[in-house]
């Protein structure tokens, strides 16, 4: 059973997660989530049962909605002791997320193995709480270790073809990918259009490609082109579907500092990130802290995020090659190839098999 999602950064690892073991190790899989969640539509669609649960958010909410969350929690968990009771799975994973703290409540009070997946350098609520008591976590950095019984950095789940990505030739016209998940960020699509013709015209050759998000594609796209940046050289798209070739052309990704942080650390890119101010427990800047430490990432935090600092930062890295180079080196050294297999057999061996 695999418990949790919401956003993306919770459900896409939980399918990769669950397609491992069901394709190659022959096991049922069955997921438990919230209606409020992506995984109500991606998770039948990969072809697994959904069982939904109540739950819902405890921070950055208004008290109405915490009350509410809180007179759920229990329905919750009396809910997953009977679908744990009916399904008897062997290991309870949890990914985070809404649903996953009533399912890993209900598996510890029925002595069902369980394994916490945390992805972020410092664990969401759900996780801090289960934490202690789970039998096993996978956890992405070495010090998120200290939240969990016998943690271990298997890193996140990233698709192969991104590990296998050549490195940019450096003299290669610079190219600039902007991505902030399925919709978009606010920041960039306010902020891009603003900047966009004074740094095409600093960065000699400079191409940039940005993702908006639906809702904010036409507006976006017409802000850019009020700017009279010369239309060739960008290109606004509401989705970037084919992330493999995307990052494999980018030599800088302007992004927030959720789960694309391991996809840049498995690319091998540099990175200018700016993470999501109000992101729970402000996972996003540690996420981005680690990167930046390790010289593979600068950040700029939101409220710093102005026309100016931003145009500033990107010029810097963009008219420096061989500081790109740098830190693409220190992103890959990040990276975790071979995550998804070392999951697995974490589940495996709690299963017993």
């Amino acid at each position: 059973m695999i418990a949790g999602g919401g956003t993306g950064g919770h459900v896409v690892p939980a399918l990769a997660i669950g397609r491992e073991l069901r394709d190659k190790h022959g096991a049922e899989v069955r997921f438990v989530g919230t209606s409020r969640g992506i995984e109500s539509r991606l998770v039948p669609e990969a072809g697994f049962r959904l069982e939904l649960v109540r739950s819902g958010q405890l921070k950055n909410v208004s008290l109405i909605t915490r009350l509410k969350t809180l007179s759920d929690v229990p329905l919750g968990v009396l809910h997953c002791l009977r679908l744990i009771r009916e399904f008897r799975p062997q290991v309870v994973v949890g990914v985070g997320g809404y649903a996953s703290g009533p399912a890993m409540i209900a598996a510890v009070l029925l002595r069902v193995p369980t394994l916490a997946y945390e992805p972020n350098a410092v664990p969401g609520l759900t996780n801090r709480l289960v934490g202690k008591h789970v039998s096993a976590a996978a956890v992405n950095f070495a010090q998120t270790s200290a939240y969990f019984r016998n943690a271990v950095v298997t890193g996140v789940p990233v698709r192969a073809e991104i590990f296998a990505l050549p490195a940019r030739a450096m003299d290669a016209a610079p190219r600039l990918l902007v991505t902030a998940g399925s919709n978009g960020a606010l920041v960039f699509n306010e902020t891009m259009p603003k900047i966009i013709a004074p740094l095409l015209a600093a960065v000699p050759g400079l191409t940039v490609v940005h993702q908006a998000g639906a809702r904010r594609l036409e507006q976006t796209r017409a802000e850019f082109a009020a700017s009279g940046a010369d239309a060739s050289r960008w290109s606004v798209e509401a989705f970037l579907t084919d992330m493999p070739t995307q990052y494999a052309a980018a030599d800088l990704v302007l992004a927030r500092a959720g789960s694309t942080v391991a996809e840049l650390c498995a690319a091998g890119k540099p990175s200018l990130l700016v993470p999501f101010a109000a992101a729970a427990d402000d996972h996003q800047r540690k996420n981005a802290e680690v990167l930046a430490e390790a010289g593979a990432a600068v950040m700029l935090l939101q409220k710093g995020c102005t026309p100016e600092s931003l145009l500033r930062e990107l010029v810097a890295l963009l008219n420096d090659a061989p500081r790109r180079a740098t830190m693409a080196e220190r992103a890959k050294s990040l990276a975790k190839p071979g995550a998804l297999e070392r999951i697995a057999a974490m589940v495996l061996k709690l299963a017993g098999r």
